[in-house]
């Protein structure tokens, strides 16, 4: 086995590759592809003369290697040179430097073509180094170009020729060592030459780096990411398993008696362990951005991700849903383990709509007056919660909501843009492997964020047309209703007419004619309602909310398990319309009730937190999944009770607590310890003296 021939084969192969990706796009610039490509063709050059010298050993290979020799060291200087141009102006030496360099490899190259005269001329002991010694003063030379190259270029520049000035620098040291070993020797060590090959062909990867960093030497050649991806991580698993059985080979051989027995174990384990680095998601992620960092000269393929963010909209496979493809088609842009997407109400608020590989529930809703909000309408830029937390400053006046503090790992919150106006945000959390983000993935993540919106407001558009149908139904089924309703109220306004008759018990009548009346006013309001398709509020009052909870109570005391008023704190006040409370509080009971054995608890209670009220109803009942809050509890027309119910009964709560300015939120678990909360915040009404005074001041006012 020549060790020189392989060596220098592989350089030939690796320099070959890169030659043929340069001549593909050729460009005529002085700097760009011809240029470079000379050079990598007298490399190429170079590599099969020494392969051939190392294989055949003839004269006239050497012959041909010297001259290859002294090329490759011009076509270097003169590419290395050409960088140093600009600043040659201001430092004159500089042209002395390029003296140097051309005028040493033609030294050189006469003394190997003329050793005669050499001999003839000069003393014998010098005659005979003096070649090895300008193979020293021009690895120097080289050397010292380099030098001069990271000192003078600018900082931009040098991020292009960075690792090309590090591979060539590290073929010129080794030169160095291998023509000083010869000069102090006296001959050139055969292993030292031998290695060279491996030495260049480990240069010319750096050399290609350099390449794509400048656009000018390599045209418009194209690299896929996918195959330079698979590329690198087949070189890596081979570089791997070469390894190992090296490893391997040596643990046999001086193992012993268990040699054998180590060596598979060992091969073994190794195996499991790239195995499990290959499916490793964390181990693809920190691939993925070393090759973007270092190999192009843009972390993405735009076209590549445009399709593939297309496509995981556009075709649901996955059955997920496409709101959660939706937050995946983000996270996926820059790793992120998971998300979730959030999206504005009629009403303006925004709520959690979504996740995707997060079980955290938020009930909470995010108003449009939130610092959060403002800054996304504002400024529509990606916020790194990561920056925001070591560097407050970077979002003025930026406050996030608790919900969204609250969430572990949270990373990322892109805004959802479309005609101009903020229509949701997405959350993402970190990905598995350190993530620094830069302008660019937050220009792509701003750029898919407009295109998902537009995805995510086609649905919610369909969603509300199959409401509004719903509700045309529900329309038409109730004009029936309100047939039946007119003749019960006129049966009843007939009773309370005829109740007159009846004064000879007058605290019998008196009762009954308050229950009749009672009855026909609830009636009369729900024909309006129906009529009219939505509540007037029209009985605002200033009530306690003491009050309201016991009539709730005594409403349902009928059914098991009774309520149980827990804990209510003293004078807590509420400017609202006390029967639609009363009303809303009770089906939260009921629905309570009935997901309750009867030897389970119902509790209330009450109590004031700064300048709102928070009403709480607890059952040990059967609970609620995450799901089934997320997207059906508040959904209109979703009942679990069959033909019993409507389903538009905590739909209907929520959106009258919404319009008092209140908030309802839900929090539920299952299992053995299963629990519900319904939470009822409303504002506090404080500036108030009593009940009875106020009520005859708001009277007072209205007439």
């Amino acid at each position: 086995m020549n060790v020189g021939v392989i060596s220098y084969s592989l350089a030939v192969a690796s320099s070959l590759v890169l030659t043929l990706l340069l001549l593909t796009a050729w460009r005529s610039r002085f700097f760009g592809s011809p240029l470079f490509i000379a050079v990598i063709v007298v490399t190429t050059l170079w590599a099969i003369s020494a392969a051939w010298l190392a294989g055949f050993g003839t004269s006239q290979a050497g012959l041909v290697y010297r001259l290859f020799e002294v090329l490759r060291y011009l076509a270097w200087y003169a590419l290395l040179l050409s960088l140093l141009a600009p600043f040659s102006h201001a430092k004159r030496w500089l042209r002395y430097l390029a003296l140097v360099a051309f005028f040493s490899p033609l030294l050189v190259l006469f003394a190997h073509l003329s050793p005669d005269w050499v001999l003839s001329h000069m003393p014998y002991a010098m005659g005979s180094d003096i070649r090895t010694l300008g193979h020293v003063v021009m690895a120097i030379v080289g050397l010292v170009i380099v030098e001069q190259i990271f000192r003078n270029v600018h900082q931009e520049q040098l991020w292009r020729v960075k690792h090309l000035l590090l591979g060539v620098g590290a073929a010129f040291a080794y030169d160095f060592f291998l023509y000083a070993n010869a000069l102090l020797f006296n001959r050139i060590d055969g292993a030292i030459w031998d290695a060279r090959g491996f030495i260049d062909a480990l240069v010319i990867p750096m050399l290609a780096v350099s390449v794509a960093r400048n656009p000018d030497w390599s045209g418009d050649v194209f690299v896929s990411r996918k195959a330079v991806f698979h590329t690198t991580s087949l070189l890596m698993a081979g570089i791997y398993l070469v390894a190992t059985a090296i490893v391997g080979y040596y643990i046999r051989d001086f193992g012993g008696s268990w040699g054998r027995a180590l060596q598979i174990t060992f091969l073994s384990s190794s195996f499991v362990l790239l195995i499990t680095l290959l499916l490793s998601g964390q181990a693809r992620a920190w691939l993925k951005i070393f090759l973007g960092r270092n190999f192009f000269q843009y972390q993405y393929d735009y076209r590549d991700e445009w399709l593939k963010l297309i496509h995981t909209l556009a075709l649901d496979k996955s059955g997920l849903g496409l709101k959660v493809r939706a937050v995946k088609a983000l996270a996926d842009i820059v790793d992120s383990a998971g998300g979730m997407l959030w999206t504005r109400t009629d009403e303006g608020r925004f709520r959690h709509n979504t996740s995707w590989n997060l079980s955290r529930q938020v009930t909470e809703t995010v108003t449009p007056e939130s610092s959060l909000i403002v800054f996304l309408e504002q400024h529509r830029e990606v916020i790194d919660l990561g920056e925001y937390s070591q560097k407050p400053d970077a979002y003025s006046e930026l406050e996030l909501p608790e919900c969204l503090c609250d969430i572990e790992h949270a990373w990322l919150i892109a805004p959802l843009i479309l005609d101009d106006e903020l229509t949701g945000f997405i959350l993402l959390v970190r990905p598995q492997a350190p993530h620094q983000l830069n302008w660019e993935e937050r220009d792509l993540l701003k750029t898919a964020g407009m295109q998902i919106a537009s995805y995510v407001a086609f649905l919610e558009t369909s969603e509300a047309l199959m409401d509004a149908r719903q509700f045309e139904a529900f329309n038409r089924i109730s004009s029936y209703v309100v047939h039946d309703l007119k003749n019960v109220s006129a049966q009843l306004s007939l009773v309370v007419a005829n109740a007159e008759r009846h004064k000879n018990n007058p605290a019998f009548i008196e009762d009954a004619i308050n229950t009749v009346s009672n009855a026909t006013a609830k009636m009369n309001r729900v024909l309006a309602q129906l009529r009219k398709g939505d509540r007037e509020e029209t009985h605002k009052a200033i009530v306690g909310v003491s009050d309201v909870l016991q009539e709730v109570i005594s409403i349902r005391a009928g059914n098991r398990p009774v309520p149980v008023l827990e804990r209510c704190d003293a004078e807590l006040l509420l400017l609202i319309d006390k029967e639609r409370l009363v009303d809303i509080l009770s089906h939260l009971v009921h629905n309570a009730q009935e997901a309750t054995d009867d030897e389970g608890a119902v509790l209330l209670r009450a109590v004031g937190k700064g300048s709102d009220i928070v009403i709480e109803i607890r059952d040990n009942g059967c609970g609620m999944d995450e799901q089934f809050i997320r997207e059906r509890l508040f959904r209109p027309f979703d009942t679990t009770k069959g033909n019993a119910g409507m389903g538009i009964g905590v739909y209907e709560s929520r959106d009258f607590i919404w319009s008092q300015g209140g908030e309802l939120t839900v929090q539920s678990s299952t299992g053995p310890d299963s629990a519900t909360t319904f939470r009822v915040k409303l504002p506090r009404y404080e500036d108030a003296h009593s009940p009875t005074q106020n009520n005859k001041q708001i009277s007072e006012a209205v007439s």
